[in-house]
């Protein structure tokens, strides 16, 4: 396999990520599964080997993860709207957020690549660790039940919800919307004033948010900075998140 790292070492570095989960699988080929990429599945089948990737997975992963912390942003706030609870969601399992987490448990050094992928930038990549943590998630899932899935998933959460409310971001549209855009690298963000009218004591701001010069959002306020709020609170809908009036 010349640089490639040897199946006894990968076996050691699955070892060692069940023991970061606090999990030990009972049927270690979904975890072998959650972790294979794409890239080497294919690279696979050209030499007639067949592997399953972590697609499937990926997809029943995802579900998991969003009903884990529906179900505790929902306990944790009895009081918010839907709206309210739907940013929260959407802070903690957005695609940057996943890949944090998969960061976190070292998953990128126990990845399957095939060659093309299987270089430090490869095993770093958003996309790759973000799925890579769903798909584990759904392996858990599948081998112990929705408990096991919660024990690994809401310590993450927890985090980032406690994060994001001690930042006072949780009813800032500015920075929640914010924070999406810099998830895609070269977007570029801006509150664009448009009209301000009435007496100067009494002025209304009119402001559009652009993304790429693209309107994605219009907002009108007593002050530039409320104007600009209710633009990202629109624009949020462009990345549908529901954003109803706050209670």
């Amino acid at each position: 396999m010349n640089d490639r790292i040897s199946e006894q070492h990968h076996e050691h570095l699955l070892e060692e990520l069940q023991g970061r989960l606090g999990y030990q699988f009972q049927n270690k080929e979904l975890l072998r599964t959650a972790l294979t990429h794409s890239s080497y599945q294919n690279e696979m089948k050209s030499r007639g080997l067949h592997y399953q990737c972590n697609e499937r997975l990926e997809f029943l992963g995802d579900s998991v993860i969003s009903l884990i912390t529906a179900h505790y942003i929902y306990d944790r706030y009895p009081q918010d709207n839907e709206g309210d609870l739907s940013k929260l969601r959407s802070l903690a399992v957005r695609d940057i957020a996943l890949s944090e987490y998969a960061r976190e448990l070292g998953m990128g050094a126990c990845l399957y690549l095939g060659k093309g992928e299987d270089h430090p930038e490869g095993r770093d990549r958003k996309s790759t660790l973000e799925n890579a943590f769903e798909a584990l998630i759904g392996a858990i899932y599948l081998d112990g039940g929705l408990q096991e899935a919660k024990k690994v998933v809401l310590p993450f959460v927890e985090k980032k919800v406690n994060a994001t409310e001690k930042r006072g971001e949780k009813r800032d549209y500015k920075t929640i919307l914010q924070q999406i855009v810099q998830m895609e690298q070269g977007e570029r963000l801006e509150y664009v004033p448009v009209a301000e009218y009435g007496p100067d004591h009494c002025k209304t701001f009119e402001v559009e948010a652009q993304l790429n010069s693209n309107v994605i959002g219009r907002g009108v306020g007593s002050s530039k900075r409320m104007a600009e709020q209710q633009a990202a609170k629109m624009a949020l809908g462009y990345f549908g998140i529901s954003c109803q009036e706050d209670a």
